[in-house]
């Protein structure tokens, strides 16, 4: 048994029937409650829930405190390359787009690392566009070897890969991986991925599992929001981090609320979706999922992202790029998508503390000091232990 499954069944109930049935009266008796189930979250989600946002922020805050205590994991993704198989209408690196691609090579890859690094980041991200060729598995595998020497945890968002690359991957240093389903709905998945293997839509929902089973340490999960119905792509997204979080519990599972941004295609979201709706996605999420993480990147506007934060965020990019060998070696080359925060690491690392939150830079296992280690991993163990005792 997969997610699809779970998917499968229960992907044609009548939710927007369901949504709007939901009365004010009902979301004050699902905050009243300490443990959730998926009706409970439809409820959190629905259009009346909306009248409740204070009192959703307010216990998604608590929740986020007593789990995670107040810090705030910092990392930056680094892409490694931009070359792409697959044919897709939301993405600048689509196939049929024309610009120059590039390949970092092991030595800019090394001066990428060491300019993150000089920059005061020590997680960082591997991305790459979708090609086996340009993006396989042994060029993975050395770039995370590469990275070692400067960071002390490294993630993928790559194409999908099957277990044992995974466990490859995993052996070779990272130790975290970010897969986002794009959009949940089946039918818009397939009109949005037009050609190559990104069209295969199982295989992309069961990656993360895969990498669960190669011993990935965290995954994060998450659909771009502006595909399709949002309430639904959120309920979807917290059935899919849920499964994931009972089944491997010694796994760290987060999930990401990406709204679509401007991009080479020129594609435009299908359903607009407003700060208001972020806001309510997270705060349900935060509320059903309380040892979840969640992460937010540089898509959002600044102001936007320090509001966000006492709201249930965990993880959060900063001074961000998303060009092809973007920190020391830039060259104006096509990005995957525009970002909105633009400031530097530092600058956000000050706001944080000005909002009594922690800033880390490195992954939670292996911080930097004894202080912020027990602030945050211990939670973190008490977490593992309490799903082991309650048997998820």
């Amino acid at each position: 048994m997969s997610f699809y499954d779970v998917y499968d069944q229960i992907k044609n109930k009548p939710y927007e029937e369901m949504l709007d049935r939901v009365t004010v009266k009902d979301v004050d008796k699902v905050l009243s409650k300490t443990n959730l189930n998926e009706n409970d979250l439809l409820v959190l989600l629905s259009p009346a829930a909306v009248e409740r946002l204070e009192e959703m922020a307010q216990k998604a805050h608590k929740l986020t405190v007593q789990h995670f205590g107040k810090v705030i994991s910092l990392y930056a993704p680094l892409y490694l390359t931009d070359y792409c198989v697959n044919k897709c209408a939301y993405c600048s690196f689509s196939f049929d787009n024309d610009f120059p691609r590039r390949k970092l090579t092991a030595l800019e890859i090394d001066q990428e690392a060491k300019a993150l690094k000089e920059m005061g980041i020590q997680h960082v991200i591997l991305l790459t566009g979708e090609s086996r060729i340009h993006s396989s598995v042994s060029y993975l595998a050395e770039s995370a070897k590469i990275l070692r020497s400067h960071a002390a945890s490294i993630a993928i968002e790559v194409q999908p890969l099957d277990t044992n690359e995974y466990r490859q991957l995993f052996q070779a240093g990272v130790d975290g991986l970010t897969v986002y389903q794009e959009v949940y709905n089946e039918d818009i998945y397939k009109e949005i991925h037009l050609k190559g293997p990104k069209r295969n839509y199982r295989y992309r929902l069961d990656a993360p599992e895969r990498g669960c089973e190669a011993g990935m340490r965290s995954i994060n999960i998450g659909a771009l929001l502006g595909m399709d119905n949002w309430r639904k792509e959120v309920f979807f997204t917290a059935m899919h981090a849920q499964y994931l979080q009972k089944k491997y519990i010694e796994t760290d599972v987060a999930v990401s609320f990406p709204r679509i941004r401007p991009n080479l295609g020129g594609f435009e979201p299908r359903v607009l979706v407003e700060d208001k709706d972020l806001v309510q996605a997270m705060l349900a999420f935060r509320i059903f999922m309380p040892r979840a993480g969640i992460t937010l990147s540089t898509r959002e506007e600044a102001a936007l992202r320090d509001h966000l934060i006492k709201l249930g965020v965990t993880k959060m990019s900063a001074a961000s790029s998303t060009v092809v060998g973007g920190y020391a070696n830039k060259k104006e080359d096509n990005s995957q998508f525009e970002i909105s925060d633009t400031r530097t690491v530092d600058e956000v690392k000050t706001r944080l503390k000005q909002l009594g939150y922690q800033p880390v830079s490195k992954d939670w296992d292996i911080l930097a000091s004894e202080e912020e280690t027990n602030v945050f991993s211990t939670s973190r163990n008490y977490d593992r232990e309490a799903r082991a005792g309650a048997g998820v």
